[in-house]
């Protein structure tokens, strides 16, 4: 294919200034950052030397130019928060109180939709069954192999096979778990794993992701399959912190394995198992690519952020995307505030 800078010329001189652009603002950063503290710096050390050659008292040091200074670096990340986040929050909040069309409100007819529709109840079931056991299997399997490959032979290769499936987006992973749940007519041969290993016990192959609930259990399969490798790290790293001398202790005491584990182990590493229980409940109720990666939505397995989307964006009810996108928000701050108790917790303690 010829390819013909004249035709292709505006949109090359596009990428041209958006190049431009890129430069001049990481570059005026960049020289802002280098010039900026040096400025003050040097005029803090002229301040110094005027006082040391008058024989005054050296200038104290100026609180109001270190506040000036402050707030210099921390009004750019301000005012992406306030555009990026806090603007968008206040919209979202007011369209979820209008129509499909965000021209006339309706209150809280939106937020009524959601509790009364048959198959936006369903939605919301999905939600919670994924928020109950995401948290709770991952994090108890990720203990499971944090406690197994601790000191054991070649723990650093098991470590990075257990986590590598954080390594893959999860598009990637529920491709290819797809591809362990496809489905194929019994006079074909069958690619799907799952199927393949059915097939050869004597079963006949099953539409895995058509069938609900269980359809909703088999993705919820690869959220767990992702985040276990995320809480072996955590929880390893919190169990090599525990003292040595508390374990060699309880050894002389005679405890067994068993006893170590729930008197010793657990209770030191509370603190890790809240921030990964926490982590893993925020990014389960967020979840969205695993849901349309696999089955669209469709067979009764679409969650809150799939069906903000649908809402919103393929039938054009901005009202109801937006009740979706609030309720979810919604769930996600009593989650959060236990989180800020329990890190102020553990400093206090600490």
């Amino acid at each position: 294919m010829d390819f013909d800078f004249t035709e292709q010329s505006p949109k090359l001189m596009m990428l041209l200034w958006g190049l431009i652009a890129f430069a001049v603002v990481v570059g005026g950063l960049l020289v802002l950052l280098d010039a900026v503290p040096a400025f003050f710096a040097r005029r803090r050390e002229a301040r110094f030397a005027t006082a040391a050659a008058s024989g005054a008292p050296p200038p104290r040091q100026g609180g109001s130019q270190e506040g000036l200074f402050a707030t210099f670096f921390l009004l750019p990340a301000v005012l992406l928060l306030l555009i990026g986040l806090v603007v968008p929050a206040i919209r979202t909040t007011l369209l979820s109180f209008m129509d499909g069309g965000s021209q006339n409100w309706v209150g809280l007819d939106n937020y009524r939709w959601m509790f009364s529709d048959d198959s936006i109840v369903r939605v919301l079931i999905n939600t919670l069954v994924w928020v109950t056991l995401v948290p709770l299997v991952a994090t108890s399997i990720g203990l499971i192999y944090a406690v197994m490959v601790d000191k054991a032979r070649l723990e650093a290769v098991a470590k990075s096979l257990i986590f590598m499936p954080m390594a893959i987006s999860f598009v990637g992973a529920s491709i290819i778990w797809k591809f362990v749940y496809a489905f194929r007519s019994e006079e074909q041969e069958q690619i799907g794993l799952l199927n393949q290993i059915l097939v050869s016990l004597g079963g006949q192959p099953q539409q895995w992701l058509l069938d609900s609930p269980l359809n909703t259990l088999l993705l919820i399969v690869i959220m767990v399959w992702i985040q276990a490798g995320f809480a072996m790290v955590v929880l390893s790293a919190a169990i090599k912190a525990i003292p040595a001398d508390i374990v060699e202790a309880a050894r002389l005491d005679g405890v067994s394995p068993w006893q170590m584990f729930w008197q010793i182990t657990l209770p030191s590493i509370r603190p890790a198992l809240i921030v990964v229980v926490v982590t893993i409940s925020i990014a389960t109720l967020k979840v969205f690519d695993i849901v349309r990666t696999s089955t669209n939505g469709n067979y009764d397995t679409s969650v809150i952020a799939n069906e903000m989307y649908n809402q919103a964006f393929r039938y054009g009810q901005n009202g109801q995307g937006s009740a979706l996108a609030v309720f979810l928000f919604i769930l996600v701050i009593p989650i959060v505030i236990f989180q800020i108790r329990n890190l102020r917790q553990q400093r206090r303690e600490g």
